[in-house]
């Protein structure tokens, strides 16, 4: 039986709920420059992953479906019945899991930033990025990472905003930071996106090399209903970098429902 943690979360606004998810070694706050704008049309929920922020830390060899029943169990919590349920990154592995083991508890899922359909030198890419912080040291690949998820021009001009996330994954627990970047290596979504019914909103940065908009096409053209957005020239931290122009592609697909 999964231990499921009871996990740190916040609530804000209303109308219809709205899950959001963030991803390895984050936490709610990834949202906080969206949170204000969604809140205005939706009670918007935002929580930290086991581990994560101010979640609990209990066993640190977690799966993907023990992530979705902790979802599971602050949606009960919420005492909201049926939501949209929006993930980045790891939480775009989330979000569609959950829809899979939950459907009559989701509206609509935004799969933002995430992966689907790696070959295997992609999935090679990533697994050495592992082995390279296993071996060396998590904050000696932290240069690698910034790199991936922020454009330079970003980097260059938001320092205090790059080294706040920076400082999130230094104090994240090294084991538990770890463990859900193999499940976001590991997890393999394209043969059971066809299974999910709900709308879907897919979105990821132009120059995103993980989550690439190749990769995004293919999870659109799995999904039975859904919309693709690539954001022009930003990599993979599109909730820090265009927080403006996600939001609005968010709101503009969830009030036309």
């Amino acid at each position: 039986m999964s231990n499921i943690v009871d996990c740190n979360f916040s609530q804000s606004g209303e109308g219809p709920g709205l899950f959001l998810i963030h991803g390895i070694g984050a936490a709610e706050d990834a949202w906080r420059f969206i949170v204000p704008k969604l809140s205005e049309y939706f009670t918007v929920v935002t929580y930290d992953l086991r581990g994560h922020g101010n979640s609990p830390l209990t066993n640190k060899n977690f799966t993907l479906d023990d992530l979705v029943l902790d979802l599971e169990r602050i949606r009960e919590k919420t005492k909201i019945e049926k939501a949209h349920f929006f993930g980045h990154s790891l939480g775009g592995m989330i979000a569609p899991a959950y829809a899979r083991k939950f459907p009559d508890n989701t509206i609509s899922l935004g799969l933002l930033s995430t992966v689907a359909a790696r070959s295997l030198q992609d999935k090679k890419k990533v697994l050495n990025v592992i082995k390279k912080m296993e071996t060396e040291s998590i904050s000696k690949t932290l240069l690698t990472l910034t790199n991936r998820w922020f454009t330079e021009y970003f980097i260059k001009n938001n320092s205090s905003i790059v080294d706040r996330r920076i400082k999130q994954v230094i104090h994240t627990n090294p084991e538990v930071f770890l463990n859900v970047f193999r499940i976001y290596a590991e997890t393999e979504m394209i043969s059971w996106l066809k299974d999910i019914n709900q709308p879907s909103l897919v979105m990821t940065g132009e120059n995103d090399l993980g989550c690439s908009p190749i990769h995004n096409k293919k999870i659109s053209t799995e999904l039975i209903n859904s919309k693709l957005v690539i954001l022009p020239d930003v990599k993979h931290s599109i909730l820090l970098e265009k927080p403006d122009e996600t939001a609005s592609h968010i709101l503009k697909f969830l009030l036309n429902l």
